[in-house]
């Protein structure tokens, strides 16, 4: 089992900046894949980035350019930088880990809220 914490959300104006981790509860040697979701307030949770275990990543078209997943250490297995960051951004962002050999894990989730 493994427990995930998200940090680093917050408030933010528009064109702020916010760096997302993920903790684990655990060393993790390795991930077929980590990424970040969000929810908005009565919206479905969405993909916002992914990157797999051999650094190919993929955005949503609306954070290109923008927000940037890496790879972290061992136990803040993978980071977000947020930057120009816009009210639609708003959203609980949530962390998700995908170990060999396939099990899934999610963190709890942290507020981003972006606004004046």
């Amino acid at each position: 089992q493994v427990q995930l914490v998200e940090s680093g959300g917050g408030l933010v104006q528009p064109g702020g900046s916010l760096r997302l981790s993920c903790a684990a509860s655990r060393i993790i040697f390795s991930y077929n894949a980590a990424a970040w979701y969000r929810q908005a307030p009565g919206e479905q949770r969405e993909l916002v980035a992914q990157i797999t275990s051999s650094g190919s990543t993929i955005y949503t078209d609306s954070v290109k350019g923008r927000f940037t997943i890496s790879r972290g250490n061992a136990v803040k297995p993978v980071v977000l930088q947020m930057n120009s960051l816009k009210p639609e951004d708003t959203a609980v962002y949530y962390c998700n880990i995908l170990i060999p050999p396939g099990t899934e894990y999610w963190g709890q989730g942290t507020q981003v809220t972006v606004s004046s």
